[in-house]
């Protein structure tokens, strides 16, 4: 860095400290930034906290969707406000496509996403849910199809020089002036006046380059624009998506700075199995040693567990955003209704009310943590901080829980009690509990009106038949919504004895009496009236808070063909029977399913049925003369009254017929009772997650090994800057069935595997338990391929590398967790293999491979 770049930054510094960002209480604003950098309310000057969701339906992709469905757009943003105001978020943020609302001068356009934009605003206004707006997004408004040709200044002048070229800048100011004193028609308000607007953040993940002055004047320049309008509430900046330019955004005139997280990488392209709650332990920010960072505001402008559909790791980031001192989340993104059936907007993210219940109720928790959690409070390390103030996380229940005296929340099957069922008031959740058994897979809300009188909303069931995360169609389905009539029981204090329920929500006519709390029912809103009861003021058109009585919004069954989603088990141990599991959509009582090993010679060899145990999950166990060392082929058969479909492939035709010529079959590896289990074979385990720390010359691949038929996974770098590290990790939970397994004759590992380095090289065996307790031991890889042992014994406790990478990079890489228990096999659910954790300096800059054919663990 030269002299005079020092020197600018230096008395930009010490003028950032003498000038105060400090603003005062406005009666015309919602909130202010006091001189410490904290969101206070202008009434009363309480701490402030928002918590929601990032929306698209008025832009891009998302508006093209809905319009190719042939819906009214505004009509689908009423349905989704709906669904945001029942969860009980109160924010709202997304990057505005300046691209399709501006042309390249900058001017505004008056168009039908600006009109849709203003009507989301009115919308969310109607429901209490307040705004950021982010007027800048520079995308192009195409993904996840390729752009269109639009008229703004983002598209003639890129992301790269927006911030660099001058004539981009003024297009810029020209844009943000009239943007700012453009009056919504829904609201008759400039987004300045609207008092649910609550701040700005200049512009979505800038792409800065070259001198730091300039990051900060560009800056500036967008500040001074906005306030140039008469903007006086809260102005906030990126700082976390150039991490080089971080001084230089936190000497600029803004009153805080936005961030962003996704702690578990994007764009898996699957779904990644295993606990992810150590990526999100902590919310590590890196910009205290900046003066100029200090006493600013703090937001999150997007973030979520992108791949993953489980139901916990929502609110344990609401919990460490609170931690790190946040006052607005914001997660990446909410589905739309409309779409939600094929995740086709944004792949690696879903969320929907409807599509994935229990995620979505996670989300209320997450709000309501984020709401009640003091911030900056900590509460240890994981595990320790998986149960905090009225909140509980568990990664093995695939759950999340509120529990206070008059709220009470899970998003999957609890047996936790209610602390006080007399006094709740509001019940929302997915599956049981012991105050409500429901056995269909959507989520239920049940809200206490006043003494003896409740209205309960059932949502349709849920079915994931397809990986969610996977490339996405319009044509796929990836959840099938089913309009069942199932059973329910409510054991609340309130209504015991006989109580009534009567649908609310138009076209429902159903009405039921539940006798000792039980009843059968079906989706929609009702009101449950104790006997004795006058329901009184309790009709259809009443209001409880921002939600009518008779509101309800529901997809209808998009299809109804009978469907299976089964994931195949790799191998098992000869002798011992396994339980296998499916889901299945479409049926009908007459239906069957049955699974028809292949081949002769087998004991048992006959259709085994699989039968439904709750829901849309069907269960059956091969039996242990089946299961003989060797390969056991097999297909499913789903047999709907005379059509068969069989799988894999859902291929339609009776497989009996002499005219079926489908031969696909899924394969089960039986091992010999004692012989060991695979943890990870090159050729089959193609689903890895990779991290390298270098950049240069780079190698992740599958190569042919040495001996024919066999093949390792290569990992190579030029160098191993940055971290130092590289390594794969490998899901092993599936294949150490406890109930198969003499865990104490396993006592050794085998890794078979070399290095491509002129001399052998040392690397480290990483075995992480569901708990996220990691045991590892060190290894020598040989410049051959050979057979190396690691006995069990060798194994100590140790950290687990973070995959995948959490992004931003500058979160934590590794992790160890808080309270290590001892190590047991059966608990292990990942492998690691790691290379460079114990290099020496002076091997950061030279070239590191390792060819890894497999890894087994034996006698």
């Amino acid at each position: 860095m030269g002299w005079k770049c020092l020197l600018f930054l230096l008395l930009l510094g010490i003028q950032t400290c003498l000038r105060s960002h400090a603003q005062k209480p406005s009666k015309d604003h919602l909130v202010y930034v006091d001189g410490k950098g904290v969101i206070r309310y202008t009434k009363g000057g309480g701490e402030a906290a928002f918590f929601g969701v990032n929306y698209t339906a008025p832009f891009a992709y998302g508006y093209r969707s809905i319009k190719a469905l042939g819906l009214d757009v505004k009509q689908e943003i009423d349905k989704d406000v709906y669904h945001f105001a029942r969860l009980g978020i109160d924010a709202f943020r997304v990057h505005v496509w300046d691209v399709e609302i501006s042309d390249s001068a900058g001017n505004l356009l008056q168009n039908d996403h600006l009109d849709l934009f203003d009507y989301l605003i009115a919308a969310l206004k109607r429901r209490g849910i307040k705004t950021i707006i982010t007027p800048i997004a520079f995308w192009g408004n195409g993904y996840p199809e390729r752009d269109e040709r639009t008229p703004g200044f983002s598209t003639k002048w890129g992301k790269g020089r927006a911030n660099v070229n001058d004539s981009a800048i003024r297009a810029q100011e020209v844009y943000l002036q009239q943007f700012f004193t453009h009056v919504n028609p829904y609201t008759k308000s400039t987004y300045h006046n609207d008092v649910d607007i609550i701040a700005v953040e200049i512009n979505n993940e800038p792409s800065h380059s070259g001198p730091k002055a300039g990051v900060t004047n560009y800056i500036n320049r967008m500040v001074a624009a906005v306030k140039g309008t008469g903007w006086t509430k809260p102005v906030f900046y990126n700082i976390s998506q150039n991490p080089f330019y971080a001084d230089a955004v936190a000497a600029s005139d803004v009153n805080g700075f936005s961030m962003q997280w996704y702690p578990s990488g994007l764009v898996a392209n699957r779904e990644v199995e295993g606990n992810f709650l150590p990526h999100v332990d902590r919310y590590a920010i890196p910009f205290d040693t900046i003066p100029a960072y200090h006493n600013k505001a703090r937001m999150v402008y997007e973030f979520d567990a992108a791949d993953i559909l489980q139901s916990n790791m929502l609110p344990a980031m609401a919990r460490s955003f609170k931690t790190a001192g946040f006052q607005w989340a914001t997660q990446f993104a909410y589905d739309p209704l409309a779409t939600a059936y094929g995740n086709t907007e944004y792949q690696t993210h879903y969320l929907n009310l409807a599509y994935t219940p229990a995620k979505a109720i996670s989300l209320l928790i997450a709000s309501k943590v984020f709401h009640q959690v003091p911030r900056l409070k900590t509460f240890g390390n994981y595990p320790a901080d998986s149960a905090f103030d009225v909140f509980r996380l568990s990664y093995k229940n695939n759950l999340s829980e509120m529990n206070s005296s008059d709220e009470y929340y899970h998003s999957n099957t609890t047996t936790t009690a209610p602390k006080s069922a007399a006094s709740l008031q509001h019940l929302a959740g997915v599956g049981s509990s012991p105050v409500v058994q429901y056995d269909g897979s959507g989520a239920y809300f049940l809200d206490k009106l006043e003494n003896g009188i409740w209205r309960l909303e059932v949502m349709p069931d849920a079915i994931h038949i397809r990986d969610p995360f996977e490339r996405a169609s319009p044509k796929k389905e990836v959840t099938r919504i089913e309009w069942n009539r199932r059973a329910m029981q409510i054991v609340l204090p309130d209504l015991t004895g006989q109580f009534s329920l009567q649908a609310l929500d138009n076209g429902n006519s159903y009405a039921a009496t539940a006798t000792d709390g039980r009843f059968d029912i079906q989706p929609g809103t009702y009101l449950v009236t104790r006997s004795g009861k006058n329901a009184g003021k309790w009709n259809k058109s009443a209001q409880s808070g921002y939600i009518g009585l008779s509101e309800f919004v529901a997809p209808k069954a998009k299809e109804t063909s009978p469907l299976i989603r089964y994931e195949p088990v790799g191998q098992a141990v000869a002798g011992t029977p396994l339980t296998l599991h499916l889901q299945a959509v479409g049926l009908n009582p007459t239906n069957r399913i049955t699974l028809q090993p292949q081949g002769m010679g087998r004991a048992g060899a006959g259709p085994i049925t699989f039968k439904r145990t709750v829901g849309n999950t069907y269960t059956t166990q091969l039996p242990a003369q089946l299961l003989t060392p060797g390969l056991l082929n097999y297909r499913i058969v789903l047999q709907n009254d005379s059509d068969y479909y069989v799988y894999p492939g859902n291929v339609k035709g009776n497989p009996m017929a002499w005219d079926y010529y489908n031969t696909g079959a899924y394969e089960l590896m039986v091992l010999p009772e004692g012989s060991g289990v695979s943890l990870f074979d090159a050729e089959r385990d193609k689903q890895l997650l990779t991290y390298s720390s270098s950049r240069r010359a780079n190698e992740n691949r599958l190569l042919a090994g040495e001996r024919p038929g066999n093949f390792v996974y290569r990992m190579a770098a030029a160098e191993l800057t940055g971290a130092h590290v590289m390594g794969f990790q490998t899901h092993v939970g599936d294949k150490l069935n406890p109930e198969a397994l003499s865990v104490a004759a396993l006592q050794t590992l085998l890794v078979r595997g070399r290095t491509t380095n002129p001399q052998p090289i040392t690397a480290k065996l990483i075995l992480v338990s569901k708990d996220a307790v990691s045991f590892s031991a060190t290894f020598t890889l040989p410049t051959t391929i050979q057979d190396i042992t690691v006995p069990v014994s060798r194994l100590q406790a140790d950290s687990m590398l973070l995959l995948p990478r959490p992004y931003p990079g500058f979160m934590p890489l590794w992790f160890s967790a808080a309270s290590p228990k001892p190590f047991s096999l059966v608990d292990v659910e990942k492998l690691q293999v790691v290379l460079g954790a114990d290099l020496q300096p002076a091997d950061y800059l030279k070239p590191h491979s390792m060819e890894i054919e497999s890894v087994w663990i034996k006698k």
